[in-house]
């Protein structure tokens, strides 16, 4: 492990068996949603869906995958010439470079096999922990980390597992310390089925959702303020305190400030009616 994990409670991680045990009853079948063969056309699906819906990824790999069936056609091409296949994908440009230049790589360094560690496949272009987890767990079984989407992230703090406002990288390590390594890949695939189709970033379908009621402790969409009993996340740092109380006050103070522009319009309306009163009596 290149860095330590923090250390949980044993209520937390009896909390985190509870949950996973949920999530695997809510979602069986839950996989990678990209499309792909082997793992070099995983890994390019992976580079290209960031920032971008697996849906949209996999209307677009058909025909690429197709034009170059190979890390050597992928490395062989120019990136000018992989775009084309890519163009209704956001960044496709920088994408194409990187495709490119992963690709290369694959072939230069690794023999045209797609690496099977995190350490190598961190050393190709496009490649950070979350594309190359979803290579490792998918493609070889090998968990080397917790793929951390925006689902995953937005998740984890929903369901009380990290504090609100904690980055990614807190977030990858969090859950790799509450749940064991095993269950880390389906815990990914899971947490991204339920972000799809249950607890969405706006406008969540979730008020019935058992695993809402259950574990959001910290949902914003189900308690004011994110807050709620049975977190295991502890205590607010200073930051996420001063950061909720701004929110709060400016929420508090709302009210306040429409009542101060409403009398005033009214105060306004009285003396305007009274001068009109003053002019008619002098006619």
């Amino acid at each position: 492990m290149p860095f330590a994990l923090p250390r949980v409670s044993a209520a937390a991680r009896r909390r985190a068996e509870r949950l996973l045990a949920a999530l695997r009853r809510d979602y069986p079948g839950a996989v990678c949603e990209l499309h792909y063969t082997g793992p070099h056309e995983l890994l390019v699906a992976t580079i290209l869906s960031a920032q971008s819906t697996d849906a949209g990824v996999n209307k677009a790999t058909p025909a690429l995958f197709a034009a170059f069936p190979s890390p050597a056609h992928l490395a062989g091409a120019t990136p000018e010439q992989i775009e084309p296949y890519i163009r209704t994908i956001g960044l496709y440009r920088n994408k194409a470079r990187s495709i490119h230049e992963a690709m290369k790589g694959v072939m230069e360094r690794f023999g045209g096999q797609v690496p099977r560690t995190m350490e190598e496949l961190l050393t190709l272009r496009g490649v950070a922990r979350k594309t190359a987890g979803v290579v490792l767990s998918n493609c070889f079984g090998v968990h080397a980390g917790v793929v951390v989407d925006t689902h995953v992230h937005r998740l984890a703090q929903r369901l009380g597992l990290v504090a609100r406002g904690a980055s990614v990288a807190k977030t990858e390590r969090a859950l790799m310390a509450l749940f064991p390594r095993p269950a880390w890949g389906d815990l990914s695939h899971m947490l991204i089925w339920h972000g799809r189709r249950a607890c969405k970033a706006r406008g969540s379908a979730c008020a019935d959702q058992a695993i809402c009621a259950e574990f959001g402790a910290r949902c914003e969409l189900r308690t004011p303020g994110g807050r709620g009993a049975g977190g295991i996340v502890p205590a607010q740092t200073s930051g996420d305190r001063s950061t909720r109380t701004s929110v709060q006050l400016r929420i508090k103070g709302a009210p306040a400030k429409a009542a101060k522009r409403a009398a005033a319009r009214g105060e306004k309306s009285n003396k305007d009616q009274a001068k009109r009163a003053r002019q008619e009596s002098n006619l």
